[in-house]
């Protein structure tokens, strides 16, 4: 098992993107400057470091992932034969595996360099009949379980923050669209990147946005790149920091602000300098609307009016979930529509913003 004591560090000769990193303690106690932060945040680039250091969920956060990361490797470790047995396209689920190369990457049809396994949160918090899996996560639902609340709790603070922040009808607005005992596609990622030669021009993960609502990344290694805001702007790499997560906003907070937050375009790329010729491990929750909830502009003066003429597209948090997670993998006979399955990613990339 790898440890971080054990990896080689960051090169301090690379570019990387100057992301706010912002205080858990201090988004707890709404301080007034580090709520407006998380506000500018999530307007410029919908990106920011989040220092669980101070606080006592962050650290029980902090533990749970140093947990589970062993266990990811143990998962990937499993001959491919046993993991494909828990197939996600195979099940017609999002929950499950998915083996490398078994997505569409980027627009010139390379596929993706990575594996990853969906855990589902309603499944954990026995919200529904228990799915098929492994021997190592059917022992390690209660710590899942953990991971999954203390995550869900700061994910619910960011957004009462974000509602006061909008002036919406109350600071329950956004949190109660995400309520952790209603049916949603909230769930945990474990990922797994082996080493490679090849150059960031074939990225692991290709360019995308996530299609949820907030996203809570743990990794040890550099390899995530952002495309900041600017019709000149270059992919750059994320530095990991000990001791805090990486905070990403995804499709469902534009959808509901009306492009006033933002979505960003990120990738997954080979590690800079030495990190290259290691397994690259990470750790996501995902927080997303629940099922029925409608993907659409949330009611306030200080968002976006639509423009004239503009109907929103009429679909629901789970089925908007479906056509993104299943629509660019390339083993299920039937063609791969790489547009079709975008996000939000074409409206940033046609604005130049």
């Amino acid at each position: 098992m790898s440890s971080p004591s054990s990896l080689p560090p960051f090169p301090s000769s690379v570019p990387t993107a100057p992301l706010l990193r912002l205080s858990l303690s201090k988004l707890q106690a709404h301080d007034a400057t580090e709520t407006h932060n998380l506000l500018q945040a999530c307007k410029d680039i919908g990106f920011f470091y989040l220092d669980l250091r101070d606080a006592d969920e962050g650290t029980n956060l902090l533990n749970n992932a140093d947990k589970l990361f062993p266990i990811g490797e143990r998962l990937f470790d499993l001959p491919l034969d046993e993991k494909k047995k828990y197939d996600l396209a195979s099940q017609n689920s999002y929950y499950g595996y998915k083996a490398q190369g078994a997505m569409i990457a980027d627009r010139q049809g390379n596929l993706d360099g990575n594996e990853f396994y969906n855990v589902s949160k309603d499944d954990i918090l026995n919200l529904t009949p228990p799915l098929p899996s492994p021997q190592i996560l059917h022992e390690s639902r209660p710590l899942l379980s953990s991971f999954i609340q203390t995550s869900h709790n700061i994910v619910t603070l960011l957004l009462s923050i974000l509602s006061t922040s909008l002036s919406l009808p109350s600071s329950s607005t956004l949190p109660n669209l995400h309520r952790l005992t209603s049916p949603s596609g909230d769930q945990i990622r474990f990922i797994k990147a082996p080493p490679t030669t090849t150059t960031t021009q074939n990225p692991t993960l290709g360019e995308h946005t996530d299609f949820g609502s907030v996203t809570i990344l743990f990794n040890r290694l550099g390899g995530l790149q952002v495309l900041p805001p600017g019709a000149d702007a270059e992919w750059t790499y994320v530095r990991p920091l000990p001791g805090h997560a990486i905070i990403n906003l995804g499709d469902a907070m534009v959808k509901f602000t009306n492009g006033l937050f933002r979505s960003n375009i990120h990738r997954v790329v080979a590690p800079p300098g030495q990190q290259a010729g290691f397994t690259r491990y990470s750790l996501v929750y995902f927080a997303r609307p629940e099922d029925e909830v409608p993907l659409r502009r949330l009611e306030s003066d200080r968002i976006p009016a639509l423009g004239e003429g503009v109907v929103e597209e009429e679909i629901s948090s789970r089925d908007w979930v479906i056509r993104r997670a299943l629509g660019r993998r390339v083993d299920l006979g039937r063609p791969v529509d790489y547009e079709k399955a975008a996000g939000t990613e074409g409206v940033s990339r046609r604005l130049g913003v």
